[in-house]
């Protein structure tokens, strides 16, 4: 019986190792990106960057864990009597210097409750949109979407490029009275860069020598200048100082929260934290609202006109567009789908320019995968990205003009060399070019039409069987979860895709939840698929590519996991 017993527990230790082994067996290797992407971060030659980053996005797009769907536009509501806001191309939006006809308060809604309030832990775009209206970096945007002073007055680069030195404003204070100098900065980069913090923008530091263990960023013993050495010279550099990730946050602050070593964040999770920008966040009711009030030892505070921004918290776009109706709100950031055919041509409805790509995602780890080899797992994704009707998103449920994304890397942004990256030339010839209804011409790597029979064709290369009529057979059926945030609109783009998956008997059920539980589910790999989208953070494809890389926080997909 002993035996037996021993013979049946070797057995399931085998049979256990041999799913492992499958399970691994489907998942990419990503070493090579990983590399890739060091490689093209160390690049001096602008020309041979730009390669390896196309490179780089062919790696990314062969596996079809990524799917894209449409280019980013900016749609909200804003009334008549606000004036002063400005947003730039990243969906950051700037509320210091708004005015509201007839009183000191401006009421809005951004999104639910934020995730992270710290910068340095935050990833979401309307956390980005609250760190910027109490914390501030060396550099900023200004209404003109240019880059301008913040903290700093200015820097010096040396002649290889390698170093700059920032010179601080005088007089700089926390919203505690406390002085704010290079020191903070100091503080806060090697403290956003350094793993136990966990920040998923940790990686955006490792341009800077010594990272992430020992950061050359030094501060001058006055505390009047903040010099950064680099590996690589830098074309975005002054982008990465506008970024939310590189704003000081106060270490007395920081290190005085009980349990901040376990909980780097702990410091910002109520009302009343230490701030430095325009306001400081005085009052918070969780998941309802929250107020923010004008913080005197901002070094600008005399061109802030308002005395309160205040915050609905809330993801439901109809009892959003509801309170916006009845005045309760005066700026909204989202509008219900099937409202806004109607508010076409209405003036306090705006559409602005995006710089990023609306897409869909695998989880390369998910059970979905279990048995197959990289090639059958890349190409059952293939597949599902096949079947998607991607102009009938825009047209259903987008309906503000966005087009069809044929690849990650949107259209517009800029190649780091002069130019614009998603564009054939001379060096670099995208896969496929497809012609819009409209007879518009897009590169990218596949066809705009959905593409049923070579779906089912991928999916019989993945092991699948399909009856007479084209649909799943019973002995093969796949059964998937998406994974979306509580918005009408994400919801009825997952239900579009769910009719297209269906016409070859794939079920797909819907799960949406609330904003900060989706994040942290999404980003830890509780998911098979998942709504996804990515604003970019500056004009450069190395934002968007070094997201993958195994140790990226934003590493949504689990590559090398």
């Amino acid at each position: 019986m002993k035996k037996l017993l021993a013979a049946l527990l070797a057995m399931m230790m085998l049979l256990s190792c041999i799913a492992a082994m499958a399970d691994e067996g489907s998942e990419p290797d990503w070493t090579e990106y990983d590399a890739l992407i060091a490689d093209i971060k160390a690049e001096t030659d602008f020309v041979a960057r730009e390669a390896k980053m196309h490179q780089a996005e062919d790696i990314l797009m062969s596996t079809y864990a990524v799917i894209p769907i449409y280019y980013y536009n900016d749609d909200f509501m804003q009334r008549s009597t606000v004036d002063g806001v400005y947003a730039n191309l990243f969906g950051f939006k700037y509320f210091q210097y708004a005015t509201v006809e007839g009183s000191d308060t401006l009421k809005l809604n951004l999104a639910s409750e934020p995730d992270y309030l710290d910068p340095a832990l935050n990833s979401s775009v309307d956390g980005a949109c609250l760190a910027i209206a109490s914390f501030g970096g060396l550099y900023t945007y200004n209404a003109n979407e240019e880059l301008v002073p913040d903290f700093a007055t200015g820097y010096e680069m040396s002649e290889d490029g390698l170093t700059y030195t920032f010179t601080m404003r005088d007089g700089l204070k926390w919203s505690d009275g406390t002085d704010l100098t290079a020191k903070d900065f100091e503080y806060s980069w090697k403290r956003a860069a350094n793993p136990q913090t966990a920040a998923d923008y940790s990686y955006m530091f490792n341009g800077i020598k010594g990272y992430p263990d020992n950061l050359a960023v030094t501060a001058s013993e006055d505390g009047k200048t903040l010099t950064v050495e680099l590996d690589a010279p830098c074309a975005y550099m002054l982008d990465l100082m506008a970024f939310p990730a590189f704003y000081a946050v106060p270490q007395h602050a920081v290190e005085a929260a009980e349990g901040w070593q376990e909980n780097p964040g702990a410091w910002a999770l109520e009302a009343g934290f230490v701030t430095s920008g325009p306001y400081t966040l005085t009052e918070w009711t969780h998941n309802t609202s929250m107020t923010y009030t004008k913080n005197p030892n901002y070094w600008d505070a005399e061109n802030v006109k308002l005395e309160k921004l205040q915050f609905m918290l809330s993801a439901d776009d109809t009892a959003i567009y509801a309170a916006y109706q009845a005045g309760d709100v005066d700026f909204i950031d989202s509008v219900p789908t099937d409202e806004k055919a109607n508010l076409q041509g209405n003036p306090e409805y705006k559409v602005i320019d995006n710089l990023g790509t609306y897409y869909a995602a695998f989880n390369v780890k998910s059970h979905l995968f279990d048995g197959k080899t990289v090639e059958q797992a890349a190409a059952m994704r293939e597949a599902f990205s096949k079947l998607i009707d991607r102009e009938y998103i825009i047209e259903t449920v987008a309906q503000n003009g966005q087009k069809v994304a044929t690849a990650y890397i949107p259209e517009g942004m800029a190649d780091g060399n002069g130019g614009v990256f998603k564009q054939n030339d001379d060096a670099y010839t995208y896969p496929v070019t497809a012609t819009t209804s409209d007879g518009e011409e897009l590169v990218g790597y596949y066809e705009l039409e959905p593409d049923v029979d070579g779906a089912i064709e991928l999916l019989k290369q993945a092991g699948f069987e399909f009856d007479d009529n084209n649909m799943l057979s019973a002995n093969t059926p796949i059964s998937i979860e998406y994974l979306t945030n509580e918005n009408s609109g994400h919801i009825a783009a997952a239900e579009c895709m769910q009719q297209d998956f269906a016409a070859v008997g794939i079920n797909m059920t819907i799960r949406s939840m609330d904003w900060n539980v989706f994040l942290e589910d999404r980003k830890n790999g509780n998911f098979d698929f998942a709504r996804e989208g990515w604003l970019a953070d500056f004009n450069d494809p190395i934002n968007m590519l070094e997201m993958w890389t195994t140790d990226s926080g934003n590493n949504d997909c689990q590559f090398g996991r």
